[in-house]
């Protein structure tokens, strides 16, 4: 017995339902395209809400630490001599004339995220460098959330490690903390 739907199947019906998944497949593309980027855009949204909660009172929190910084932004990216972005944007800067304190800060800080603060701390040193910038300077990582093994990694890399406590942020700092100089 043959099967109706074959039946009248001819190249050009068969061409038409590839042609009808083609359109359907590229239609899928798109839409999973456009869904990365609302992803993306809604990640990038969550560090700009982290950086939103500890930019208010770090200057504060710092300064009981016997830290006194006059100048605070955020956003700073590091370029080279011709002006050509180096990969190195600062969350945020506490500067005073003799020191500063580039801090990364993340909804979740993972050990990734130490790792590129290094990195990123590196960069900072050499453009410096090249400015014969002559100021000490720290580095600090900070998060909405951070597991008690992320903040012992960032702490041994000689970060300052800044963590969400209700509605301020607290520098957790062990005793014998040693923070490393860039």
């Amino acid at each position: 017995m043959a099967d109706i739907q074959t039946e009248g199947l001819t190249f050009e019906k068969v061409w038409a339902m590839f042609q009808n998944t083609d359109r359907k497949i590229l239609k899928l593309k798109k839409q999973i395209k456009e869904t990365g980027k609302q992803i993306g855009y809604l990640g990038n949204r969550f560090g700009e809400l982290a950086e939103h909660l500890v930019l208010p009172s770090i200057k504060k929190k710092f300064k009981a630490l016997g830290f006194i910084f006059d100048k605070t932004t955020n956003g700073t990216a590091i370029k080279d001599a011709q002006d050509r972005y180096q990969g190195a944007d600062i969350d945020i800067m506490l500067e005073n004339g003799d020191f500063a304190i580039a801090i990364e800060v993340k909804a979740k800080t993972a050990y990734k995220d130490v790792d590129r603060h290094m990195e990123r701390m590196a960069v900072l040193r050499r453009w410096a460098d090249r400015h014969n910038d002559k100021r000490t300077f720290h580095g600090a990582v900070a998060g909405a959330i951070m597991t008690d093994e992320v903040k012992a990694y960032a702490q041994k890399q000689g970060f300052y490690t800044i963590v969400q406590t209700g509605d301020t942020v607290k520098i957790d700092i062990p005793e014998d903390f040693v923070p490393r100089n860039w």
